[in-house]
């Protein structure tokens, strides 16, 4: 990020900046680091050391906040919500006004930008227009072509790509002493976002997870109708609770035909389930090229369905009716 240590360096910093790149590649982390070196006592900013970079990073520093679906404590309200709505652009436009309490700036960080609601982007877009000189506003997003492009102008657009797995095996194996054959599936898992990574090494309850998850997925495959109905059921009655989740287990859904993809082509060695490497080669005998694309496209379109309000439960119906059973060995 070479453009914003040079305008920290020289003092000149953008009323609002627009972070691009996918989850867990380290855009929060990017965020907090700015607020930090925005508001750091230090010469050396951030240092990470004084008592308001260390405010920051406990998320206690009355001039720094997050805004998002997941912003007030992972309350059951903010896990269903869909959208950020204008209740939460006006609370924040209304604390844009008045001056720092202790800092140098006042920084607002909002996650998942391009899930405003309408009535929230306008809000946002006056806000954008009018900035306070000690304001800066962080912006992150998956996606930046879901923004209006009246707010993506007004905002200095950072793009972060993920790491080269090469580059995140070496991390995690260098720096954090994960054994060589975990540190490979890991830096497979994660897509080349680090962030992810490191949290799966730290915390064994995600693998455990995801394994029960593909297990899951593997049984419903091979289950009939009413088994498949039952799971939509049970995922649409999840996503009214916990939207991430369910796009979480879409993922997994979407990464496993993608795998069965490449090793039907000959190229196992891209797959990303490395530790399912056996699982893969044998399910995709019982598929046609044309079955796994069409699976693929299924779940992409059911994704971006839930994505735009559609119906849970009818999305998720059609997904399990279109997924074709193929031939699915039931291991042990």
């Amino acid at each position: 990020m070479a453009l914003l240590k040079h305008g920290l360096a020289k003092g000149s910093v953008a009323h609002a900046y627009l972070l691009v790149g996918p989850a867990h590649v380290g855009k929060m982390k990017l965020a907090i680091s700015l607020a930090q070196a925005l508001n750091c006592a230090s010469a050396e900013s951030p240092c990470n050391e004084c008592a308001s970079c260390q405010k920051i990073a406990s998320a206690n520093h009355p001039d720094v906040q997050v805004i998002g679906l997941l912003a007030d404590n992972d309350s059951a309200e903010s896990k269903s919500r869909a959208e950020i709505g204008i209740d939460q652009i006006r609370e924040m436009q209304h604390s844009a006004n008045l001056p720092p309490f202790e800092g140098k700036y006042k920084v607002f960080i909002i996650d998942g930008v391009e899930l405003m609601s309408n009535g929230a982007a306008n809000c946002l877009l006056k806000t954008l227009e009018e900035p306070a000189g000690s304001v800066v506003f962080v912006l992150l997003t998956t996606n930046d072509q879901l923004l209006p492009a009246t707010v993506v102008s007004r905002c200095q657009r950072l793009e972060l790509f993920p790491l080269a797995l090469d580059a995140v095996e070496k991390v995690l194996s260098d720096d954090h002493n994960v054994e060589p054959a975990r540190a490979k599936l890991l830096a497979r898992l994660c897509g080349g976002c680090l962030g992810w990574a490191l949290l799966a090494a730290s915390d064994e309850s995600l693998l455990t997870r995801r394994a029960e998850r593909l297990d899951r997925m593997l049984d419903i495959i091979g289950s009939d109708a009413d088994e498949r109905f039952a799971y939509a059921a049970q995922l649409a009655t999840q996503f009214s609770q916990n939207r991430g989740e369910v796009q979480q287990i879409l993922d997994l859904w979407l990464d496993w035909w993608r795998d069965l993809l490449l090793v039907k082509v000959g190229l196992s060695d891209r797959i990303t389930n490395v530790d399912r490497l056996a699982r893969l080669v044998d399910m995709a005998k019982g598929y046609s090229l044309a079955q796994i694309r069409s699976a693929i496209n299924h779940v992409q379109a059911a994704g971006t369905q839930l994505k735009q309000n559609a119906n849970p439960r009818l999305v998720l119906e059609v997904l399990m009716l279109d997924i074709p059973a193929g031939k699915v060995a039931r291991y042990g």
